[in-house]
């Protein structure tokens, strides 16, 4: 198996007018954990670099590690966040209004680890279909009743599913869109599944609130694609398809939603969509000077940062972490911090619990165990997440203690 191959051509346009534009350096996979009988075996780790396209601005990783390392056992599940549960719940009961679904629709969501967004669908009569490759979070789906095919999405699929199931009305792909490398074969197929007045949503990472807030650490190998609407409608256009509305939304630190449809069905375009592309304009999204600017911000933040725990080290105060999400690892490995200044990071995935952070080797433990070994400072590293858990674990830390909150400043936070 090729673990890593490097890509020239941008996954937008095709073309190969790429330049280099953040370089993280090497680091492993970020979801790679540890089980504590295999720390001091070599790991592996691969280039994290991101590359601009002058001809479409859309900003990728240069370098591919194979999907199947990648996803093939899986630690991140979903209905482990309550705010998620809740997104997934709003996003099926609007798109069923918005697209007026009928009862016993079919819906397949790609990329559908637990089952989150199908099992609302399901609650409103709809059948439903999941695509997840991860055969662990494959099982989890199957046994809350929902029928999940292990397998990555592609044509030979998608023709699969028309035979035993017919077209769908809506295909999903959230927080999926930006982990594939091969978007055109991925493109084709949902063509191919989708009926003829049929909608592909998508929800992904918005790269300009990557930008506006400095969330570097969303850089991973698992992201192989950061999207600006300029750059969805450019490949959309590009494949037959053309994207009809669009909506920001809050998850993951911002991201943005697209509805597309085949081109041959025609409709009016949102004025939303023109709105939010003159916006990426005036936020010069589409110029390379720009994530240049980015990369200085990021280097002046990860000053900051070390200077901030390096005091604390000096201090003798115990620092520990919360949230073992796949963007600690960039942060963690591109700051430089060790399990010499964090002591363990609490996460609520039964996956993850018991085991060590990829290269650092930081313990992943329970909130009981900050419970009963209380620190002084911990350090949200799912910042995302930040409010619920100040509310729900402060009284977990030493009595003055503070949460550090690491983006998109190093910063304290005293009160709530």
């Amino acid at each position: 198996m090729q673990l890593v191959r490097r890509r020239v051509t941008c996954r937008a346009c095709g073309n190969n007018q790429l330049t280099l534009v953040l370089n993280f350096g090497k680091t492993p996979p970020a979801n790679s954990f540890v089980k504590k009988k295999f720390i001091g075996l070599k790991e592996r780790y691969f280039p994290l670099e991101v590359w601009f396209c002058k001809q479409c601005s859309m900003l990728q990783l240069g370098h591919v590690v194979n999907p199947q390392l990648l996803f093939h056992d899986y630690v991140y599940v979903s209905s482990t966040s309550p705010v998620f549960v809740r997104h997934f719940e709003m996003l099926a009961k609007d798109m069923g209004k918005k697209l007026r679904l009928k009862e016993n629709s079919l819906v397949v969501d790609i990329g559908s680890n637990d089952g989150i967004l199908l099992k609302p669908f399901k609650q409103k009569g709809m059948r439903v279909v999941g695509i997840e490759p991860a055969g662990n979070i494959a099982r989890i789906a199957r046994k809350s009743g929902i029928d999940t095919v292990t397998h990555f999405f592609d044509v030979q699929l998608a023709q699969q599913l028309v035979r035993k199931y017919g077209k769908a009305k809506l295909v999903t792909a959230t927080n999926v869109f930006a982990h594939i490398d091969n978007l055109d074969e991925v493109v084709r197929g949902v063509q191919i599944l989708l009926d003829d007045d049929g909608v592909f949503l998508v929800e992904v990472s918005y790269v300009g609130e990557v930008i506006k807030n400095n969330l570097f650490d969303t850089v991973y190998h698992e992201h192989v694609s950061y999207w600006s609407l300029m750059a969805l409608r450019s490949f959309f256009n590009r494949v037959g398809m053309e994207i009809f509305d669009a909506e920001r939304i809050n998850t993951h630190g911002g991201s943005i939603r697209v509805l597309a449809r085949k081109k041959s069905q025609s409709a009016m375009v949102s004025r939303v969509v023109t709105g939010i592309i003159k916006q990426e304009k005036m936020q010069r999204l589409h110029l390379i000077s720009t994530y240049r600017l980015f990369q200085r911000r990021i280097e002046k933040n990860k000053r900051r940062f070390w200077k901030l725990m390096n005091s604390l080290k000096a201090g003798k105060y115990r620092v520990a972490g919360f949230g073992a999400p796949a963007k600690t690892t960039t942060l963690l490995h591109y700051f430089g911090v060790t399990k010499n200044q964090i002591e363990y990071i609490v996460d609520d995935s039964p996956l993850k619990q018991g085991l060590f952070t990829p290269g650092t080797h930081i313990p992943v433990v329970t909130a009981q165990v900050m419970k009963e070994n209380q620190p002084d400072y911990v350090v949200i590293f799912a910042w995302n997440f930040a409010d619920a858990i100040m509310k729900a674990h402060r009284r977990y830390i030493q009595l003055g203690g503070k949460f550090i909150i690491p983006v998109p400043v190093p910063k304290i936070v005293k009160n709530l």
